[in-house]
Order: C-alpha cells, then structure tokens, then sequence
C-alpha cells in the first residue's frame, strides 16, 4: 500500500504574551457539527478532507430544519497542497429552491457559473491566492479559513460569497481576522484549550472557536442566533468579556 500523504498546516499558539509556531498533520480531517438557533438544535453540518496527489479534496454537508427555513446543501472542493481553491460545485436547496455553483481560477479571475430560481448566470470576480469559497453554515470553508489565517499570518484573506449582492450574484470581500484571548472548554469530556477569532466579512463578524491543532469546535454565525458546535465540544462560558490579544 502506498504512503499517505498528509495533510499539513501551522497554527499559532498563544502563551504568556508570546506567539509560536507549531505543526499538526492528518491523513483525513473530518468532523461533525450540531447547527442550533438559539441554543436550540435545528441541523447537522459535516466536513472531510482527504490528500490527493496534487492536494486535498473536501466535502461538506449541511441540513437545516425550521420554521421559515429548509436548507440543505453539498458542496464538493478541490483545493492545492496551500488551501488554494482549484475547483468548487456546489449544489443546494433553499426553501424548495435550487441552487448549483461551480467556480474556478481562470487566467487572473475566479470564473462562478450560478443557476437559482430557473435563471442561470455567469460571473468574473478578482482571484485571491488567499480566498476561501463560503457558503452558508459550511463548517469546511472554516476549517480552510483557519490554515489561510495561519499561513499567511492573517492577512491578505478574502471571502468568496456564492450570493446575491446588489446586482451582482456574488462576490469576494476581505476578511478581517482578530485573534482574541484564549479560552477553555472540553473535547469528549477532555480539556482543551480554545483560540478565538473573529472573522469579519462584509461588515458582519464571526466568532471561531479553534482547537490546538487548529480544528474548528464551535462558530457563532452572523446569522442572528445560529451556530455550529463540533459534537463533543462544549465552550466554558469566559469569566468576563475577552478583549482582543496585542
């Protein structure tokens, strides 16, 4: 049998004022997650992350149930041995509505072909070495975020949004990442300490909640109210408000 390759990234590791750098490895990362509204359980979201030879794929599911919203979706991902998209399609239904996405580079621009509500549109939008493709409640798009923030020290981040915006059918934006203090919690009733970050995305935040190898446990979408919980993570509640770490 052949060596897997793994999959590699760095993360930050914050301790006594001081930052280090560490590694971490998987052969395939994959995770569930409770989606809740409120602290009430309304969905399930997964994501996996396998090595090819040229870097990963990845796939994530999500379903969401509830009154006013009926969400599901598969998307399906190939990205470089750096977290760099390569190719996206996504397929999902929206309160009975579908929606199909495919994107990828072509030449200096990322090319989205959208189909939603029986119109179909093509779309050029500016490409970004440092873009992560970021659908709704898509733990695995936030999992590619945290190795972009790490490789490439926060900065220089972008958001490609599959979404109507104006009169556009999508569009990238920044993504401004704060690092704040970090916090605990448990991991299947194992301690573990949580980095925390703020993502802020065309004006609205994101609060991750990481892991030390860089996992994702827990985000508080912008989504008012909505949130995904890795399944065996629990959040302490922090003592006081966290303020963000110099």
């Amino acid at each position: 049998m052949g060596k897997t390759r793994m999959r590699r990234f760095a993360f930050l590791v914050c301790s006594a004022g001081s930052l280090a750098f560490a590694s971490a490895s998987a052969a395939a990362q994959s995770a569930s997650f409770e989606v809740s509204k409120l602290g009430h359980p309304v969905g399930t979201a997964s994501f996996n992350f396998t090595a090819t030879k040229d870097g990963y794929d990845s796939t994530s599911l999500v379903r969401v149930s509830m009154t006013g919203l009926d969400y599901a979706l598969s998307k399906t991902e190939s990205l470089s041995a750096a977290n760099q998209l390569h190719h996206v399609q996504l397929s999902a239904i929206v309160n009975g509505e579908a929606v199909n996405v495919t994107a990828a580079p072509d030449q200096a621009q990322l090319l989205l072909n959208i189909s939603a509500g029986g119109r179909s549109a093509t779309t050029r939008l500016d490409a970004h070495a440092a873009a992560v493709f970021l659908a709704d409640f898509d733990p695995g798009a936030l999992e590619t975020l945290l190795a972009l923030g790490v490789s490439n020290n926060n900065r220089d981040l972008w958001a490609i949004l599959p979404k109507q915006s104006g009169t556009a059918s999508a569009s990238v934006n920044p993504i401004q990442l704060a690092t704040y203090a970090d916090e605990q919690g448990t991991l299947d009733d194992e301690p573990i300490t949580v980095h925390h970050l703020v993502a802020t995305i065309a004006g609205t935040n994101t609060d991750i909640f990481s892991g030390p190898e860089n996992q994702l446990l827990q985000a508080e979408l912008p989504q008012q109210g909505f949130a995904l919980v890795r399944k065996g993570f629990v959040l302490t509640p922090p003592a006081k408000p966290p303020a963000p770490s110099s």
